[in-house]
């Protein structure tokens, strides 16, 4: 890749390096300048500017991202659509983040252009969490720098996974001795329930026995023999040897003793072994309370079905001083993390307006067929496809004709009675019923049929507030498309649009917020709204059938 000053003869096709301020329009960092793009500049008086061009064996930032998002990503993520050379993984399931640290290393000490950073690894992720973004630093690397990261991720398994937590029947054995409180033993048990219940598993039962070893194998074998997935043991008094009681009772079973002790504080006296396939740990006194322990990271783990072997354990030294940390949760709240605590994909609802009229079509458009569909179920279908949820439709004119036409989709209607008054009437009905949640939403207009779920999940990936992003204005050679995303910070202004120019002013207004992307075809341009213009579209459609 060539980077530095061209002169504008020598600048078409290239990537603009840095934001350019032309009186009131803006091109920003990123943009691939055009023709028009570059007359623009020239009018300004402008005769350089500073961009970006690729060699021939080079790929572009998304292009690069994704491939590499792909070789990484395993079970329970989903890719966003790349974007500035950002692509980010998200989980689809709670569970643990499963990372093998060595590999991501490996990648990431490929080349500083390319980067991947993720949660720490088994790290509790809720469906939606940020699990990993892979960011391509320069507008384009090498083909060979893309593989190269791509063999050093490889491996058995997938790089970054998330392993979800199962309903796992989980009994717990309780060995007493003369001075025991029965609160603390009943403390316990519900500290226990708290855990496990937090986990999604179930306590299937508790057993109370004397701190012998014959007692406790015998509490151990009817756990497993009820069907148990997990025996956990809180002796009475703490394990510190594998002659003690816990350990003993295990291997009078015929089971092993994995590991006795961890490097985690507090949690250092907990017992590792199995009986047959039944993970069974002795448990470390400071599990007596809900406060986080070095216990709960194995309890996590079995309840994901992720194997937990010695050295595991031997493992989670760095970072296994528990003590000091005050803001450690319980384990029910740690399951739940709030909202601003974690990174998590953009909740954007989906508006298709149809209600109007179709005066220049001579008839419902909505309902017009469109290679052997209604017009407005093309639309509809690639909302639906894309990640835009939920999906709203606001009905206007003959709205019986628009439902028959969604007839068994999963759509949310909404009504405008005063849709004869003009679209932003629609449009003010649709924002309405977006959910309070919803971080914004992508507004469709019904007679663009052409629209793709890639274009829309293109866009809502573009959406970023923070850097500058709020307004996501689709564009084909410079010139302004639909559908647009809009920030929830835009919605009550939305709400106050009169007129048939729906929220165009808006734009004009906060131009410091609205983002153009480009798109790879015309799409965002092609609407439906006289006999002629749905020729047009008859025969491109044939042609590239």
């Amino acid at each position: 890749m060539k980077m530095g000053e061209f002169p504008l003869a020598e600048a078409e096709g290239a990537v603009l390096a840095h934001s350019v301020k032309l009186g009131t329009k803006t091109f920003k960092k990123g943009r691939i300048l055009s023709a028009a793009d570059l007359a623009t500049i020239a009018a300004a008086g402008r005769d350089r500017v500073m961009a970006a061009r690729l060699e021939p064996s080079d790929v572009g930032e998304d292009t690069a991202a994704t491939a590499l998002a792909e070789a990484v990503a395993g079970e329970n993520l989903r890719r966003s659509v790349a974007f500035t050379g950002r692509c980010n993984l998200f989980a689809e399931a709670r569970g643990l983040a499963v990372i093998d640290r060595q590999r991501l290393d490996r990648v990431n000490l490929v080349d500083e252009a390319i980067t991947i950073a993720t949660v720490p690894p088994y790290e509790i992720v809720e469906p939606k969490q940020m699990v990993a973004t892979i960011k391509v630093i320069p507008f384009a690397v090498s083909q060979a720098l893309v593989d190269a990261c791509i063999a050093a991720a490889a491996g058995a398994t997938k790089l970054i996974g998330v392993a979800t937590f199962k309903r796992k029947r989980i009994g717990l054995i309780q060995t007493l001795l003369p001075g025991l409180k029965p609160s603390v033993i009943e403390g316990t048990v519900e500290a226990t329930r708290l855990r496990v219940e937090g986990l999604g598993c179930e306590l299937h039962r508790e057993i109370r026995c004397p701190h012998e070893e014959a007692e406790t194998a015998a509490a151990v074998a009817q756990l497993k023999g009820e069907g148990c997935d997990i025996v956990l043991i809180m002796g009475a008094s703490a394990n510190t040897d594998r002659r003690d009681v816990v350990p003993l009772a295990i291997e009078r079973l015929g089971g092993a003793v994995d590991h006795v002790g961890m490097p985690v504080d507090p949690g250092n006296l907990l017992v590792f072994g199995h009986v047959g396939e039944v993970p069974t740990v002795g448990l470390p006194g400071c599990a007596r309370s809900p406060k986080f322990n070095g216990f709960d990271w194995v309890l996590q783990r079995l309840a994901a079905d992720v194997k937990v072997t010695r050295e595991d354990i031997m493992r989670m030294g760095a970072g296994g001083l528990l003590t000091e940390i005050s803001s450690r949760p319980l384990p029910r709240a740690n399951a739940t993390k709030p909202a601003d605590a974690v990174q998590r994909a953009a909740h954007i609802a989906g508006v298709v307006l149809a209600a109007g009229i179709g005066k220049r079509m001579g008839a419902n458009k909505m309902a017009t067929m469109v290679d052997g569909a209604p017009m407005i179920s093309h639309v509809v279908d690639s909302v639906i496809a894309s990640h835009a949820k939920p999906v709203i439709v606001v009905t206007g004119h003959e709205p019986e004709r628009v439902r028959d036409a969604l007839k068994g989709r999963n759509v949310t209607f909404v009504h405008n009675p005063d849709y004869a008054t003009g679209q932003s009437t629609s449009l003010r009905t649709g924002i309405a019923a977006v959910p309070a949640d919803a971080d914004g939403a992508i507004v469709c207009l019904g007679d663009m049929p052409r629209i793709k779920p890639a274009d829309i999940d293109r866009i809502v990936n573009a959406f970023n507030p923070v850097e500058g992003r709020g307004v996501v204005v689709p564009t084909w050679k410079g010139k302004r498309g639909n559908p647009i995303l809009w920030a929830r910070r835009f919605f009550d202004e939305m709400k106050a649009v009169s007129g048939d120019i729906g929220a165009r002013q808006i734009i004009s207004a906060h131009g410091e917020a609205v983002y153009e992307l480009e798109m790879g075809d015309n799409s965002v341009l092609v609407d439906v709204d006289t006999p002629e213009a749905l020729a047009s579209l008859a025969s491109a459609m044939k042609a590239t059938a």
